[in-house]
């Protein structure tokens, strides 16, 4: 019993994280169409762009990888038009879109925007990387300082400092990450979930160990009644051969009442044995008698016959 309630309890739980995991996947693959630019390029339901004529544009439009080209050629083709005059007109059109538009753009305009829009999320890691620079005339004599600038203040965290009080949102709202958002809209299994189980498998447990028990006292009874022991006795000898895991045979225990029994029918034995000898002895006195008396009768015929 305790071993179907066990399997029982297994095949609950197995069935209910494969239904949950099923779920999950299901429901994740339906909230995140599209991880990367790949995934972008290869559906047609949700259109891009770009702000025209800048930057992120002309790296589609001069790029020589096969995805990029074919990007750039849908992009082209769409109408209405897929760019945008600057990058405000795309994020608030990505905004008004209802998940039907994506706006590429630089990434670190990307984090300033979501930063300010709770709404916007990024999707895949950075199509191409470059540097920002800042523009001198030829043989400038505070080129060198300004370079030196620029790196002590990357090495002593003012950058990073002056990026964080520049890029938080004015209002001082904070938007929350992918990562804290994901466990809210998963259907993970909770104790509440799958608690009916575990009582199932307690009650089942209960049952087994109280069946077990009674068992265990019966088997008690019956050896005291065979051995010829009390109840005690056949317990504790019971007990002993459980804890003993080494034990293979259970041994025999003689009871006291069989002993005086033997004992009993060995005097009997012995006494019918001497009651035998004397009858025998009784019986051969017997027989001399007769003979003797034959013996005399024998005689006395014979003194007769002589005179």
């Amino acid at each position: 019993m305790l071993a179907s309630m066990w399997w029982f309890f297994t095949l609950i739980m197995i069935s209910s994280y494969t239904a949950s995991l099923a779920a999950f996947l299901t429901i994740d693959k339906m909230d995140t169409p599209i991880n990367n630019v790949e995934d972008l390029a290869k559906q047609t339901k949700i259109k891009y762009g770009a702000y025209e004529g800048g930057s992120t544009s002309s790296f589609f439009k001069d790029s020589n990888y096969s995805t990029y080209k074919r990007m750039w050629a849908a992009m082209s083709e769409w109408r209405p038009s897929v760019f945008t005059k600057s990058n405000d007109e795309g994020v608030e059109r990505v905004l008004k879109g209802k998940r039907q538009y994506a706006f590429l753009m630089e990434s670190t305009s990307i984090t300033y925007e979501m930063a300010r829009h709770c709404e916007l999320m990024d999707i895949g890691s950075l199509i191409d990387s470059k540097g920002y620079g800042i523009a001198m005339p030829r043989d400038f004599p505070y080129r060198t300082m300004i370079n030196e600038a620029i790196l002590k203040l990357g090495e002593n965290g003012k950058l990073l400092e002056l990026k964080k009080s520049w890029w938080k949102s004015p209002n001082g709202t904070k938007c929350q990450s992918d990562e804290s958002e994901k466990p809210a809209n998963s259907n993970e299994l909770g104790l509440p979930n799958v608690g009916g189980v575990f009582i199932v498998l307690m009650c089942g447990c209960g049952g087994s160990c109280f069946v077990a028990i009674c068992e265990f006292l019966w088997n008690i009874r019956k050896v005291a009644i065979r051995e010829r022991i009390t109840l005690w006795e056949a317990l504790v000898a019971e007990m002993k051969f459980a804890v003993n895991i080494f034990a293979v045979t259970k041994p025999v225990k003689i009871a006291k009442s069989s002993s005086a029994s033997s004992n009993m029918e060995h005097r009997i034995g012995r006494a019918a044995s001497t009651a035998r000898s004397i009858v025998g002895s009784f019986l051969r006195l017997d027989v001399i008698d007769k003979l003797d008396k034959d013996q005399n009768t024998n005689n006395h015929s014979s003194n007769r016959k002589i005179n």
